[in-house]
């Protein structure tokens, strides 16, 4: 059976991250791709240059939408925009948490640097939507600003930020390394049974816009799937690799350009 996979997040209108990336990725994972839209955004691959985001109770119309005649396999949260809309969502999931793998992927900044999350919204994505998460995939910069402490700069701090933050209430949450200044990109999956390394490869490219995307979105489409958290991560972490590695082959833009997500077949 096909499985169905729901993505609740923002749009990108050059295709390379938000609603776009987590489609093509859930269809390069064999799984059948949803879309909820939380904001509309002016960018490409240069920056973003505006935001609009969609209002509260539309973004909840669309979510029971959808749960009222589709069965929804995984749902994976991108980009929330504001503290209002985080809120909404947690209120719409909640029934549906303890049976429905949830990822979570706290969007705050655009690899240009634009701000995608109202300061005031951090703490709803902390006490709302982190708790009904299977799986909470912050970056280095991310997983500080939850935590309102300085980002670290080793792997011990990694780990014990994922640490930290898994105690919030999610299940488990997958600290990733692409932020270190280093030659290797580690991860870290904390759960309650201990810590998971996975190792990876740096790929010299600047062609990494929506990496983050794409890596929650396939990990969301492998717990559809019925893989633990710990395969998903890794077979989510080998699509990506690929993808990054593939990703000039693609010629679209002049910034940081999209990864491959279709590397497998052309």
């Amino acid at each position: 059976m096909i499985r169905n996979v729901l993505s609740i997040a923002g749009s990108d209108p050059s295709g390379g991250a938000g609603i776009q990336a987590d489609l093509k990725t859930f269809s390069a994972r064999g799984t059948y791709g949803m879309a909820v839209l939380t904001a509309l955004t002016a960018q490409n691959t240069q920056g973003v240059t505006g935001v609009h985001a969609v209002p509260a109770n539309f973004v909840a119309e669309q979510i029971r939408t959808i749960f009222a005649d589709v069965r929804v396999d995984a749902v994976k949260i991108g980009m929330i925009a504001n503290a209002e809309i985080a809120e909404t969502i947690a209120d719409v999931l909640y029934p549906y948490h303890d049976t429905l793998p949830i990822v979570l992927d706290p969007v705050m900044i655009a690899k240009g640097g634009s701000p995608l999350l109202a300061s005031d919204a951090v703490d709803a994505v902390t006490h709302r939507l982190m708790p009904i998460a299977a799986v909470v995939t912050p970056n280095l910069p991310e997983a500080s600003a939850l935590l309102n402490e300085p980002a670290v700069t080793t792997r011990e701090a990694m780990a014990s930020q994922a640490e930290r933050l898994r105690k919030l209430g999610p299940r488990a949450v997958l600290v990733k390394g692409g932020h270190l200044e280093s030659t290797d990109s580690p991860d870290v999956l904390a759960e309650a049974t201990g810590l998971h390394w996975f190792e990876g490869k740096r790929t010299a490219t600047r062609n990494t816009h929506g990496t983050g995307c794409t890596l929650s979105s396939a990990i969301a489409a492998e717990l559809a799937k019925g893989a633990s958290p710990v395969e998903a991560v890794a077979i989510a972490k080998a699509y990506l690799a690929g993808a990054i590695a593939a990703a000039d082959t693609l010629s679209v833009g002049t910034g940081h350009g999209p990864v491959q997500h279709f590397h497998e077949w052309w």
